[in-house]
């Protein structure tokens, strides 16, 4: 354990070091992104660190953090995040500090005023809560180009961790802030035949808590109980005021 701990702490702060990469989307305008932002939404980040490289792999995604937008909270100000990172683990954390990051917004849907406060309460008293670091050895791994990974395993590989309560993961820390209010994220399906009169071929869809040890970032961006909140759209967009280039000086 306590190896795990001396190596897990060298490899976060050597993973968490920011890569000078050009960005192949654009992020949101910070000022219009606060505007966007309501309690309890997911911010997605396609983050520039390296460790970045590992999880995007190993999820076929193009996010590779999580955080969860709490709004004023505690000394970090008015847009404040909490979140698992690599270094401080379980923080509070402002908002801006991801200006000039590729961000998603994911909004659950139906919330009432006591679902968002104990979403985030369950959070807060995670705060302080250490980083698995046996996970970040387990990504490390797979730092590689072309790791020789299949498909099929590669979630799983996310859920190597230490299993110790005491410790968390970004995605898996809002996974379960959400399962203590059951809601939603990307259950697993069964259909069962229903038995009611008069319906021979009714059937009824149940749905089973994943573990969440096995949330990843992508899994709030494609699951059908999130709405996807574009911040340019909800601050009004207007496709008649943008102004292009004269298509002439485009073809000299």
């Amino acid at each position: 354990m306590f190896i795990f701990d001396i190596v897990g702490r060298a490899l976060a702060d050597f993973l968490t070091k920011d890569r000078d990469i050009g960005a192949a989307n654009p992020p949101t305008p910070p000022d219009v992104l606060l505007a966007s932002l309501r309690p309890c939404d997911v911010l997605l980040v396609e983050g520039k660190a390296r460790i970045s490289s590992a999880i995007k792999y190993l999820t076929h995604s193009t996010w590779s953090h999580a955080a969860l937008y709490v709004g004023p909270s505690g000394g970090c100000g008015a847009h404040c995040v909490i979140e698992a990172d690599l270094v401080g683990g379980v923080r509070r954390a402002p908002v801006e500090r991801y200006a000039g990051f590729h961000t998603r917004i994911c909004r659950p849907v139906g919330l009432s005023d006591a679902d968002r406060k104990s979403i985030i309460s369950f959070a807060e008293e995670r705060l302080g809560d250490r980083y698995d670091l046996r996970n970040v050895v387990d990504l490390a791994r797979y730092l590689l180009p072309n790791p020789p990974i299949p498909s099929r395993w590669r979630r799983r590989m996310l859920a190597l961790g230490s299993g110790d309560p005491t410790r968390a993961i970004c995605s898996t820390l809002i996974a379960q802030a959400f399962q203590s209010i059951q809601y939603p994220i990307l259950p697993d399906i069964e259909w069962i035949r229903a038995s009611r009169d008069g319906c021979e071929d009714c059937v009824e869809e149940i749905l089973h808590i994943r573990h969440y040890s096995l949330f990843t970032p992508r899994d709030f961006d494609v699951s059908p109980f999130f709405e996807i909140v574009k911040p340019t759209l909800e601050c009004g967009f207007n496709f008649k005021t943008v102004q292009w280039a004269d298509l002439r000086e485009t073809i000299d």
